[in-house]
């Protein structure tokens, strides 16, 4: 199972702004667990995001170079993608993809056409620069604002970036909370119906039916998670502060109980949690 931690995605909704050498040390810290992948920052505007606007800063100060994790960094525009991708250290470009207008208004003030422009382009980047592009499919399992929602529209999102050349599609609720059973038919119908993509679950949450919702996910076939130490953080645009992320202390508990845990310093995950504690929460 490969589990990808997200700093970023616990650091960008905290009204309180970490200094930079408590991110340095923490995202070191990380890096040493065995993660898959480590999201450890964002190229977005600072006034959007003023919690990312020094990544690229820290990103010159990791030290990746016993860590076994692929870096990874969320890009929003051609700007952003410009910069992470002529950066060798980082493997993975992620992308907030939807088809809910809403989303893609309030988060990127682009539109679907606009968004479907903008994979394209970073499709391309991707092959030049020899980068793999994450495309995140938000608002996968429901919509907050009052928008039609349907496995229909999914598909068909799906179907069409996966055309263009996607192959890492991670589903996330963001703000809506999910039905176990709703997170097994959407992966139940996608990975049968897209064998050659490799679909995830970023999972927002703010009780205890995580267990049931990521079971759901995995006994689908899904064995891609995102998580963050502690299950701070969120979209800090979703309208819905009550929910934060899947806690990773929970989702190595549930790999371990199924027998999928990947080499893993547990030692280190202590560690960095102790560092969690100290500056993040």
């Amino acid at each position: 199972m490969k589990i990808i931690e997200s700093p970023r995605e616990g650091m960008q909704g905290l009204e309180r702004f970490i200094p930079f050498q408590h991110k340095v040390e923490y995202i070191n810290a990380l890096l040493k667990v065995g993660f898959d992948t480590v999201e450890v920052g964002s190229s977005v505007s600072p006034k959007a995001v003023p919690q990312m606007s020094d990544s690229m800063e820290v990103l010159d100060r990791l030290d990746f170079s016993t860590s076994r994790s692929k870096l990874m960094m969320l890009v929003v525009n051609k700007k952003g993608a410009d910069l992470a991708a002529c950066r060798d250290e980082i493997s993975c470009i992620s992308y907030p993809f939807s088809f809910s207008p809403g989303f893609l208004s309030r988060n990127m003030n682009t539109t679907y056409d606009g968004a479907l422009r903008m994979t394209d382009y970073l499709l391309q980047l991707c092959s030049q620069k020899n980068k793999s592009l994450i495309l995140y499919i938000s608002m996968a399992f429901g919509n907050p604002y009052g928008e039609e929602w349907n496995h229909e529209q999914l598909i068909s999102s799906v179907e069409q970036v996966q055309k263009m050349g996607v192959r890492t599609i991670p589903l996330s609720n963001v703000s809506v909370p999910v039905l176990k059973e709703t997170v097994g038919e959407v992966f139940s119908m996608l990975i049968h119906d897209f064998p050659c993509v490799e679909f995830g679950l970023h999972l927002h949450t703010s009780g205890e039916s995580w267990h049931e919702v990521v079971d759901a996910a995995y006994s689908q076939g899904c064995r891609r998670f995102d998580s963050v130490i502690g299950g701070f953080g969120g979209c800090p645009m979703a309208g819905n502060k009550m929910l934060g992320n899947l806690k990773t202390d929970d989702l190595v508990e549930f790999a371990a109980q199924n027998q999928d845990l990947k080499e893993m310093d547990l030692a280190a995950l202590a560690y960095a949690g102790g560092l969690a504690k100290k500056y993040l929460f």
